[in-house]
């Protein structure tokens, strides 16, 4: 597996009155980072967590918490998810305004990330490519866990590859939805980077166990 390849289990997907012990089995096993999925109950039609389940996680671990907003107004919550202890924040290609979000959250010494929801194209995000840290492209419909893969993202996943390699840019290239050994295959080689993954990891009996066959799915990407 390359080394530049990122896991970041889900803790959507976490058993929460064993939020501790799941978190430490999967940092354990190697995990890269911590995905914290945020939803408003408007931009997206569920409710999930706050600042405060950062800030708890911010406690018992010392992973990279990478914070993805599926709120309608992101704006509003940057400080808050910044002060509780994300490390990076992604907001939606969707929103009014991102550019002025992209640049306040880097302003405010975090990664910046951008996302599309299936049904974008990724015309909507070149405009901001040079300016964000990470691209999150989504496999499912985002608001909620446990949906299948999406292959027909696969060309826009190829594409946003080709456009980061053309234009010679710097940027993490994230996958979130049906992510699981099944998958992992086919994403990283068309050039994912960073994987989300959920249901593939936190249900398990044994997290850190489902963490490393997962990597054990990883491909090169193709030239």
């Amino acid at each position: 597996m390359s080394a530049a390849v990122r896991v970041a289990p889900s803790v959507l997907s976490a058993d929460l009155a064993r939020l501790a012990e799941q978190v430490q089995a999967v940092e354990a096993a190697g995990a890269d980072w911590l995905h914290v999925d945020v939803m408003d109950g408007h931009f997206v039609p569920n409710l999930t967590f706050g600042p405060t389940v950062v800030a708890a996680l911010k406690r018992i671990t010392g992973l990279y918490l990478d914070t993805h907003l599926m709120v309608s107004d992101p704006g509003r919550f940057l400080r808050s998810f910044a002060d509780a202890g994300s490390g990076g924040l992604t907001v939606h290609v969707e929103v009014p305004d991102v550019g002025k979000v992209l640049r306040d959250i880097r302003a405010m010494g975090l990664r910046a990330g951008l996302a599309l929801k299936p049904g974008t194209p990724l015309e909507a995000a070149k405009p901001f490519l040079d300016r964000i840290d990470l691209l999150l492209i989504m496999t499912v419909e985002p608001g909620f866990g446990g949906q299948k893969f999406r292959e027909d993202m696969l060309p826009k996943l190829s594409a946003a590859n080709n456009q980061r390699r053309m234009s010679r840019l710097v940027f993490d290239l994230e996958v979130d939805g049906g992510i699981g050994p099944e998958t992992v295959g086919v994403v990283t080689a068309r050039g994912a980077d960073a994987l989300v993954a959920g249901n593939s990891i936190f249900p398990l009996p044994d997290p850190g166990a489902a963490l490393r066959r997962l990597r054990e799915g990883v491909r090169p990407a193709e030239s």
